[in-house]
Formats: structure tokens, C-alpha cells, sequence
């Protein structure tokens, strides 16, 4: 993102950048033969690429003596419905190697195949004739797909412009299919570098170049405008007094744009402001919205000026002195923003770009009011201009970025896959085996390792006491693991990896237990994953025990679908995890969630934690065991129907017991516990705004009705209506262990 860099430090390391580049130029061209020019083919398929293509087809043309230059247009540019756009290549003055006439009619999705089909038919000719080292493609169109397909399968090395953005359509597919093609990529902001090195593309063959058609924009100054402005509007038009409309269809719901699209024009021609509509694109659904235009008059009507086609020097004059700009092309979230004009941008097509401040999104345009709202709120505004996506210096860093390609470098693509331990894979047929996990669960007082299955049945458990040493408990661990995997194989059960659920401070990334709770004795700085994945040849996943319930709730619970909600662990201790936008909350030093030591009182009782007044000092299961204790001493626990063998150590459940019975004093506790508890979610409540509470452990079920009691009295009113609820899965910990794992395999990010 070029807004947080400051100038003087973008410009030191693009010169660093830029003079190693230049040594390696040389020693490549030295390589590839000082006379061998790079013979570039760039494919345009429609108006829209052509503003981004055409920079580096200038770039590139002057600069003869190290590129040739071979130009193929095909698409909606050859269409005369669509403007003959062919006609501005001409006029810019590139020789137009080949025309391709692939667009089969039709405009709908059926037609959008066929000339996928109809360009795979036709390309290979050109591409044997014409014999490009590389293929320069750009965006996300169907057009593209083709053309990349092709370059890919007759081994013709391609430069894809514009990957790893997101819009939020079927153009995100197309898009990422031809990343995967690509084998050198050229992408316009920071976040989508990310998400290219995210989809495993080499490092070394990505390039933040920022958008060719910024270099245009942000050095675009025609003090003649208005002779623009006139000859498209009209003589009576004034700078930022009308507005400019361009809305695509959107083929996975072209019923609901084309109603979208009808609304805008009935928004419009209420707004009363003289407005310029071009044409949409040839996607499946256009011709439905040309219909709807000659339906409503626009080709007619005196305020609007309905054109096929603008030419982009004209076109950034428009859109610069609009008033506003509104419908849902890319343009609009993309390109305007280097002006400052208003943008409303309408529906889903563009949901997920990067957009600057003057872009209004009206995601549900359901409504023609809606609509005219959005109209009122930005016509005629300024807004700051934005440098998301460029700084107007990316055609230089392309042109330098393709003089270091090295011919001589293997064509096959590598990806960079992160490191995953491999699987020893076990001797049975994978398609009768029931895909599962091993999931541990290390507690205070017991250690269990079970079978989980994909759907979260438990196939099997095993439990034995915990030890008291490091030495002996991962000794244990490992024979447990070791004797669960074998059974397995009987069970025809196969076992992908390990998740293991522990208190204490846990760090995923590592796989290593921190700090334990003092109930879990000589844990700290363990390293769990290495031990366990050398000895079972699989990979292993750790976290702590309230991240794993709120693991369990989100996969298998009643978290499952939720964005956000808390779910909190009554046990021993008191633990918990946080779900936030479906993800886990670890927090920077991994401590997030740590819900137990939320202080609720200033000179409540001590904790194990070291301080006081902390919701586990009251509530957890050794609170009442304490308290428990103090009333049997004074003879004020035990009431008519109860009793406690000698041999028997008081605890929380004999509280409960007594206060079920009509023990006023052990009611008394557990409502202060429960008091305590509510408290604690209230301030949840209050800091992370859930949509659901879950109580898990066994003393939920005994505190559920006085944490909303307390909800109702003591929270805010716009968060009294928070589900809160008992959770209904078994053995949470061990689900959550086995999510860890079963996530892995559906390839969910962890």
C-alpha cells in the first residue's frame, strides 16, 4: 500500500531495488546473447484492458532495441455493439498483428463458453506463427482465461497483470485460474502481493509495480476539459454537474443486477442531473440491460447520453470533473480514486477491492431510494486523492522486471508450498478408511487420547492419570499416541495428524506449552510437536484448552456458522476462547482469551494466577472445592439426605449437592460464583460484542440462569439480548484438538 511509505523511503529502495535489477539485466542479456531481443505479445481483449495494457505497449515500443512488440486483439473490441474498440489501437498508432474474432453472440452464459471455446480453437495458430518469448495477459475476463490456457499449454511464458486482487464475483475465479498459469506476475498493492505469495507463486517472479494506467492518470492535466465534457454532454454542462454511470452485469446473479441496474436509472432520472451511461460489458446478462436502457427511454431522454464507447484519454477527463461517478465496474473503485471524485459503488461485483475514502458502497441496492440516497450524499464532493493503487512509476519497474527475465530458466513453474511434515501412509485402501484425527487432552488430573472422526464422533478414547513429571507424562503421551494410531489401522480408521489441548500458555505456531497452570506441574517450555511428530511420522498441532472448546464449538457446536462469539470453560479452571470473523484470537504473546483471570472484584478471594479478585478465584471447580471445604469443617455443609465417606475428599459437586437440598449457605456461594461468572461476561460482552455466549464444562449448566440475571441487570441494553447458552458437545477439548487437524485437511487456514 503506497499511502503508509514515505517518500523519501519509497524512492531509496526503489533505486536499491532497481540497481540490482539493472546488474542482473546485464548479466542476462550477456546470457541470452547481447542481439536477442525480448519478443513480447500482448493480447488485449477489451476497452477495459486495453487503458491498463496500453501504457506498457508504449513503454515497451520505445524501447526497440531490447523488446518486439506483437499486438492480438480479439474479444468485444472487434463487436460494433460494443464500440469496434480495435479503432483506438489503430489510433495509438501499434501495428495490430492479428485480429481474432472469438466473442460467439448471444450474451448469456452459454455464449461466455463458447468463446472461450471458439479463442482455444483459433489461438494456437497465432501463437505458432507468431512465437512470443512472453505473453503479457491482464485482469480476470474470460478473454484472458483463453488466451493464458493457451500461452500455458504450448509453453509460452506469461506475465499475468493485476493477480491476487479481490473483487467478489466469478471474475475472483477466472483471475486466480490464471494466476496459477502465470509464471511471472506484476500486481498493483501490497495486500495483493500477499495473497499471491499466499497461493504459493514465487517470491522472486511477483513484482509491486502498482496500475500501468495509474502512470496516466496521475499525470493526466488538460486544461481544455471542458471541450471534452461539451462534446459528450453538452454545451450547457458544467464541471462536477453530472455524472457518469457504468454497471456490468454480474453472471452469477443476472436477475438481481439487471433489477439493480433498473433502479439505478429510475435513481437517475430522478436525481435530475444530466448523466453519461456507458454501454456494459459483453458478459452474459448485457444484453437483458440494454434492453432495460431502450425500455426506460435513455438513448432518448434529455438528461443522459447513452455511448458504447469512450476513448480513455476523454474517458479520465470525464470521470476527473464528474460530479460522481456510480454503478460497479473496477474503474470505479480503482482508477477514479487517483481524482478524488465521489464514487457510489453498487452491489457485489466489487465487494472485496481495496478502495479509498471516496468510494460510498451500497452493497444491497434493493431499493430506488436507497439508491437516490447514496446520490445525495456524494454528488459534488471532493475527497483526497488516493495513491492505493500506484504512484505513477509502473510502467519503468514493468519494463525492467521483463529485461531480467532469463530465457534460459526452466519453463515449469514452481510453487512454494509451505512446510508440512509428510504422512507415512498406512497399508489400506484409502477409500474404505473413515478420514480421522488423534486428538490429546491434557488436564490437571487426567490425560485422554482419542479417535475423532471427520463428523466428530469419537471412535474411541483412552484415559489414564496424569503423572506428576515432565519425564512420565511425555512418555506417556507418546505410548498412548502410539498404541491409539496402531488400533486405527484395526478400526480402519486414518489418522491425518495430532491436535493436543493443554492449559496453560500455549504458542500454535511452535507447538511449545509456555507456562502451565499450576495444575499441570514441570510444563513449561515443552516442545510437544517435535517428540510427537518424529515418533508417529505425523503432523502436529497445539493449542490451549479454551481455544480448543471454542475450536470445537466453531466446527462442530453451536458456534458452528458464526462470526463471532466467546465461549467460556467452567472446570477446575476457568478458561475460554474468542472467535472473531470465524478466526481464532490468539493474541501477540498468545495470551488472548484467558477469560478465568478477568478481575471482577478490587479484594475478592486470591488466585492461582498469583492475584485476586479474578472470576476463577470464585467460580471454578477448586473456588467451590474451597469453599466446599470450609463449610464441611464447620460442620455447615452436610444436610439431611447427604453424606461424605470418610475416604471421600470434599468438592464442588457436594456444594451443588448441598445447595439443591436447601443449604442456604452453599446457595449463597454458588449464586456469588455465578455472580462473579455473569460479571465476567458482561465485560465480554462489553469488549468483544458477540453474538453468542457458550458455557462449557460441568458446572455450565449450574450457572447458566444467574449469568443472565446478572446480564439483565448490570449490561448494556444493546447487548441484553446475547444468546447464552450451555454447550451440548461432550468433550470439547478433545474436539477441539481434532478440529486443529480435521481443519488441516479441508485445507482451512489455522
Amino acid at each position: 500500500d503506497y499511502r503508509h511509505v514515505p517518500q523519501h523511503l519509497a524512492n531509496f529502495f526503489c533505486e536499491l531495488y532497481f540497481k540490482n535489477l539493472s546488474k542482473r539485466n546485464k548479466q542476462i542479456m550477456e546470457k541470452n546473447g547481447n542481439n536477442r531481443k525480448l519478443r513480447v505479445c500482448v493480447a488485449t481483449c477489451n476497452r477495459a484492458d486495453y487503458s491498463k495494457l496500453a501504457p506498457i505497449m508504449f513503454g515497451i515500443k520505445t524501447e526497440p532495441e531490447f523488446f518486439e512488440l506483437d499486438v492480438v486483439v480479439l474479444g468485444s473490441h472487434l463487436i460494433d455493439d460494443y464500440g469496434n474498440t480495435y479503432r483506438m489501437i489503430e489510433q495509438d498508432d501499434f501495428d495490430i498483428n492479428t485480429r481474432l474474432h472469438t466473442i460467439v453472440r448471444g450474451e448469456d452464459e452459454a455464449a461466455m463458453v463458447e468463446s472461450v471455446g471458439l479463442a482455444l480453437v483459433k489461438l494456437p495458430d497465432v501463437l505458432n506463427r507468431l512465437k512470443p518469448d512472453i505473453m503479457i495477459v491482464h485482469g480476470d475476463r474470460f478473454d484472458a482465461l483463453a488466451l493464458a490456457t493457451s500461452a500455458a499449454l504450448m509453453n509460452i511464458r506469461i506475465l499475468h497483470i493485476e493477480g491476487g486482487e479481490v473483487s467478489g464475483t466469478i471474475d475472483d475465479s477466472i483471475r486466480h485460474a490464471i494466476t496459477k498459469l502465470a509464471h511471472y506476475h506484476v500486481c498493483c498493492t501490497r495486500s495483493a502481493e500477499q495473497h499471491l505469495i499466499s497461493m504459493c507463486e514465487d517470491h522472486d517472479r511477483i513484482l509491486l509495480a502498482g496500475c500501468p494506467s495509474y502512470d496516466k492518470l496521475l499525470s493526466a492535466k488538460n486544461k481544455d476539459y471542458m471541450s471534452i465534457i461539451r462534446m459528450w454532454l453538452g454545451d450547457d454542462v458544467k464541471s462536477k454537474d453530472y455524472i457518469v454511470a457504468l454497471q456490468h452485469p454480474v453472471t452469477t446473479d443476472i436477475k438481481h443486477s439487471i433489477k439493480m441496474f433498473e433502479l439505478t436509472l429510475d435513481a437517475l432520472i430522478s436525481f435530475n442531473k444530466r448523466t453519461l451511461v456507458l454501454f456494459p460489458n459483453i458478459d452474459a446478462g448485457s444484453k437483458e440491460m440494454v434492453r432495460v436502457m431502450r425500455k426506460k427511454g435513455i438513448e432518448h431522454h434529455p438528461n443522459f447520453r447513452a455511448v458504447k464507447h469512450v476513448p480513455f484519454d476523454q474517458f479520465i477527463q470525464l470521470v476527473a470533473h464528474a460530479g460522481c461517478m456510480i454503478g460497479n465496474s473496477s474503474c470505479g473503485v480503482r482508477e477514479v480514486g487517483a481524482f478524488g471524485t465521489p464514487v457510489i459503488n453498487l452491489g457485489t461485483r466489487q465487494i472485496g477491492r481495496e478502495t479509498g475514502e471516496n468510494v460510498l458502497h451500497v452493497r444491497d441496492a434493493d431499493t430506488q431510494d436507497k439508491i437516490l440516497q447514496a446520490l445525495h450524499l456524494q454528488f459534488g464532493k471532493q475527497y483526497p486523492c488516493s495513491k492505493i493503487y500506484g504512484d505513477g512509476n509502473a510502467v519503468p519497474r514493468i519494463l525492467k522486471f521483463l529485461k531480467s527475465i532469463d530465457l534460459q530458466e526452466p519453463l515449469q513453474k514452481k510453487f512454494c508450498f509451505p512446510p508440512v511434515k509428510e504422512n507415512i501412509s498406512q497399508d489400506i485402501d484409502h477409500i474404505l478408511e473413515t478420514l480421522s484425527a488423534l486428538a490429546v487432552d491434557l488436564g490437571g488430573t487426567n490425560l485422554r487420547v482419542a479417535i475423532v472422526s471427520m463428523k466428530g464422533e469419537i471412535v474411541k478414547k483412552y484415559t489414564q492419570f496424569n503423572p506428576k513429571t515432565y519425564e512420565e507424562r511425555i512418555n506417556l503421551i507418546l505410548q498412548m499416541c502410539v498404541e491409539a494410531a496402531a488400533e486405527a489401522v484395526k478400526l480402519n480408521c486414518r489418522i491425518l495428524g495430532v491436535g493436543i489441548s493443554t492449559g496453560g500458555r500455549v504458542n500454535p505456531r511452535e507447538g511449545i506449552v509456555l507456562h502451565s497452570t499450576k495444575l499441570i506441574q514441570e510444563w513449561n517450555s515443552v516442545d510437544l510437536r517435535t517428540p510427537l511428530s518424529d515418533t508417529l511420522h505425523l503432523p502436529v498441532w497445539v493449542d490451549n484448552d479454551g481455544n480448543c472448546a471454542a475450536l470445537a464449538e466453531r466446527k462442530f457446536g453451536q458456534g458452528k456458522g458464526l462470526e463471532n462469539f466467546v465461549t467460556l470453560i467452567t472446570g477446575t479452571g476457568i478458561g475460554g476462547g474468542i472467535i472473531h470473523q470465524h478466526e481464532l484470537i490468539h493474541g501477540s504473546s498468545f495470551c488472548a482469551a484467558e477469560l478465568g483471570h478477568l478481575v471482577v472484584s478490587l479484594d475478592g478471594p486470591d488466585c492461582s494466577c498469583g492475584s485476586h479478585g479474578c472470576i476463577e478465584a470464585y467460580a471454578s471447580g477448586m473456588a467451590l472445592q474451597r469453599e466446599a471445604k470450609k463449610l464441611h469443617d464447620e460442620d455447615l455443609l452436610l444436610v439431611e439426605g447427604m453424606s461424605v465417606p470418610k475416604d471421600e475428599a470434599v468438592g464442588a459437586l457436594h456444594l451443588i449437592q448441598a445447595a439443591k437440598l436447601g443449604n442456604a449457605k452453599a446457595q449463597s456461594i454458588l449464586r456469588t460464583a455465578g455472580t462473579a461468572l455473569g460479571l465476567g461476561v458482561v465485560n465480554i460482552l462489553h469488549t468483544m460484542n458477540p453474538s453468542l455466549v457458550i458455557l462449557s464444562g460441568v458446572l455450565a449448566s449450574h450457572y447458566i440462569h444467574i449469568v443472565k440475571d446478572i446480564i439483565r441487570q448490570q449490561a448494556l441494553s444493546s447487548v441484553q439480548d446475547v444468546d447464552v447458552v450451555v454447550s451440548d458437545l461432550v468433550d470439547p477439548a478433545l474436539l477441539g484438538a481434532a478440529s486443529m487437524v480435521l481443519d488441516y485437511t479441508t485445507r482451512r487456514i489455522y
